[in-house]
Formats: structure tokens, C-alpha cells, sequence
């Protein structure tokens, strides 16, 4: 009797692993080198840090598209993470289904806030 281990082997999933796996760290990145641009403009500013100052930093061109840029990829980076959670811990189609389209809603009204702040400044 031949025993075969391990020639084919059946992998079963949605086959997401490296991919958010990398979008994730990606998305981190950019959120933190964010995170410090930011904290220099703040850092360095001369005087009292106030409403106008703020206006004043995200006021440039660049920043809103980088701004952007880092509220698109904090949005995908907690969709990555909820789908994932849900996806391990929710046994019950209809309840993750249910909580997958929440957080759809949730993502998409945060998305219109944060953008309406913004490009209103």
C-alpha cells in the first residue's frame, strides 16, 4: 500500500491571508508616517495652537489629498479588520452578514463625514 501525503492538498477559504495580511501593514504605514507629519507641523508651530492654526495645516492642498489618502486607508484598514474578526468569531451566516452590511453603512456615513470636514476647511 502506497501512502501519498501531501500532493494535493485542499485548501478551503476565501483565500484572503496575504492580502489583507499586507493591506493591513500598508494602510498602518501610511496612517503612522501620517500621524507624524502631523505631529512635526504641531511640534514646530510658533504660538498658541488654536482653531486657526489646525485650519492652517490642513489647508494646503497636498494635505487634503494626503488627508484623503489616510481616511481612505483607515476606513479599509478597519474593513479588513472587522471582516476578519467576523469572518473567525461569527458562526451564523445572517448575523455576520448582518454585521458585515452595519459596518458597510457605518464605514460609507464616517467616509461622508470625514470627507465633508475636510473640504470644508
Amino acid at each position: 500500500m502506497s501512502v501519498n501525503y501531501g500532493s494535493k492538498r485542499i485548501v478551503v477559504g476565501a483565500h484572503y491571508g496575504l492580502r489583507d495580511w499586507l493591506s493591513q501593514r500598508v494602510t498602518a504605514g501610511l496612517m503612522a508616517l501620517f500621524t507624524l507629519i502631523v505631529l512635526a507641523q504641531v511640534i514646530f508651530s510658533r504660538g498658541p495652537i488654536g482653531y486657526d492654526k489646525w485650519a492652517g495645516i490642513f489647508a494646503a492642498q497636498w494635505m487634503k489629498v494626503l488627508t484623503f489618502a489616510v481616511i481612505v486607508s483607515l476606513l479599509w484598514h478597519v474593513w479588513v479588520g472587522m471582516r476578519d474578526v467576523f469572518m473567525d468569531y461569527i458562526q451564523p451566516v445572517g448575523i455576520r452578514l448582518a454585521l458585515q452590511i452595519f459596518t458597510i453603512v457605518w464605514l460609507t456615513a464616517c467616509a461622508g463625514w470625514a470627507i465633508q470636514v475636510l473640504w470644508r476647511l
